[in-house]
């Protein structure tokens, strides 16, 4: 049986945000985009670092899928992005999204099922990145 890990940025009132800019997700009115930047340091660095040094498969929502694939296909080596490159990403939505960054799979019907099927499979853990309502959807 695969982990599946949950790695998110949440405050303790609920804001989840990824530590880019204030332009990264500014969706119904959001004005606090890049909040955690200020906190970031070495230790974040090293949990960072060692959360992507792999083997792992991504699952996604489809709002995180969309910013992830809008930056690191074609972000700077030293940004890190080889190992969420090289990873499956698979990808849970209620539509069908444009999946164009490579090795990225859409999750059929119900979330929590596919997930729960996923995990059953050989592979390396799943990391979960972000995606605040699929990790809702997955606490239920």
């Amino acid at each position: 049986m695969r982990r599946l890990i949950v790695t998110t940025f949440l405050t303790l009132d609920g804001v989840m945000q990824a530590p880019g800019g204030p332009e990264e997700d500014p969706s119904d009115g959001f004005a606090y985009g890049g909040w955690s930047v200020n906190y970031w340091d070495d230790v974040m660095d090293r949990f960072q670092a060692q959360a992507i040094r792999g083997p792992f498969d991504l699952v996604l929502g489809r709002k995180t899928y969309d910013i992830f694939a809008a930056y690191w296909p074609t972000a700077p080596e030293e940004a890190g992005g080889k190992p969420l490159n090289d990873a499956t990403k698979y990808v849970a939505s209620r539509g069908r999204p444009n999946l164009e960054w490579s090795k990225s799979v859409l999750l059929e019907g119900d979330a929590a099922e596919a997930v729960a099927a996923l995990k059953q499979t050989n592979g390396p853990e799943l990391q979960v990145h972000g995606s605040g309502n699929l990790v809702q959807t997955l606490l239920r």
